[in-house]
């Protein structure tokens, strides 16, 4: 545990005896989906005409995952260790004002940070140490889905097209001027971890695009501020928003299983009957894999759920339907509806 807390009190004893006259860079990221960010930095810093060099890491503190509860570095520490990154030089503090943290940061004498879902607050403290500014990877077309979960809450609402911007850092939530923007359009199919994965891969390209105007400073001058007419919010997800009311439409339904793929899932409750015996039981399996049907598919009882072509029909409400293609009982592995359809033994399945 201490190793992998990585000794962020050695920041600047490092730094101090490595100088060099590229530009010192600071990246801040913790998912999996910034290690893509974290690598076209790494890649860009080691080419012969590099201006600049990942000085420091910064990055969630280990935490306990999985069933064994063990304590583990976050992707992104995890990956910049495989790499062979010095470990006194990624930093792991609790908050982002700590003032340990920031003497260290101070230390490193930074001209530029830049973040990917690094998952803590920048204080003003910690803004006001890059001359350069703090630069962030968003993945919405802000002033669009501004918070914690743009693509999910995105995906959820449907939408046809997102994308990823490039924004100064300001102390208002994901308010900074726009320095650059792409495009993306959304199929009705993907899912959030997909398109997650997508948009970091676009906006570590748009990174690398406009790193020299940033560096030159003309990306603040060309940075346009956001409209707060048309801002929209993207909060943090909870677990509590994950059952599925089959009173709401089939294409809500289907947004939000696609939205809340990864974490935290979706879930519904179906009552099993066994009319030989009498019997029902109450299964809450998690819905994966959705689509939407035309009304016509279904002619059964409101409350039937009926299985057609390795899809298990479900009436939802505005006489809309949807097919659940995929789905995992707790505990169990994910299955198709026909290897779930063929375990219930023939018995019936209703919604609740």
């Amino acid at each position: 545990l201490t190793l992998r807390r990585l000794f962020c009190c050695n920041a600047s004893a490092s730094a101090s005896v490595t100088p060099s006259k590229k530009k010192p860079l600071v990246f801040l990221g913790s998912p999996q989906v910034s290690v893509t960010v974290l690598d076209a930095l790494l890649k860009s810093s080691s080419s012969p005409d590099s201006n600049f060099e990942v000085a420091a890491i910064v990055t969630q503190p280990p935490s306990r995952r999985e069933r064994g509860r063990k304590v583990y570095p976050s992707p992104v520490a995890q990956h910049a260790l495989d790499r062979g990154f010095p470990s006194d030089l990624i930093l792991t503090p609790e908050r982002a004002g700590e003032e340990m943290f920031l003497s260290n940061l101070r230390d490193l004498q930074p001209e530029l940070c830049v973040t990917a879902a690094y998952g803590n607050i920048l204080p003003t403290k910690f803004l006001k140490i890059p001359p350069l500014g703090t630069v962030n990877v968003h993945p919405s077309l802000l002033p669009l889905y501004r918070g914690a979960a743009p693509v999910q809450r995105a995906l959820q609402d449907g939408v046809k097209e997102t994308g990823v911007s490039l924004a100064f850092t300001v102390r208002a939530l994901d308010a900074g001027p726009v320095i650059a923007y792409e495009r993306f359009e959304v199929d009705d199919q993907i899912k959030a971890p997909e398109l997650l994965e997508l948009l970091f891969s676009i906006g570590s390209k748009l990174l690398i695009r406009e790193l020299p105007s940033i560096f030159d400073g003309s990306a603040k001058v060309k940075a346009q501020p956001q409209d707060d007419s048309k801002v929209t919010l993207a909060p943090k997800l909870t677990p509590e928003e994950s059952w599925l009311s089959f009173e709401q439409d089939a294409t809500v339904l289907h947004n939000k299983v696609r939205a809340f793929a990864g974490w935290p899932g979706t879930r519904a409750k179906f009552a099993v009957i066994d009319e030989t015996a009498s019997q029902c039981d109450i299964l809450e399996p998690k819905i994966i894999t959705t689509r939407v049907s035309s009304p016509e598919k279904v002619q059964n009882e409101v409350d039937d759920i009926t299985f057609i072509k390795g899809a298990l029909v479900i009436p939802c409400g505005g006489c809309s339907t949807l097919e659940v293609l995929e789905l995992q009982l707790p505990g169990r592995k994910v299955v198709t509806a026909d290897a779930f359809k063929n375990g219930l033994r023939g018995q019936k399945l209703k919604k609740l």
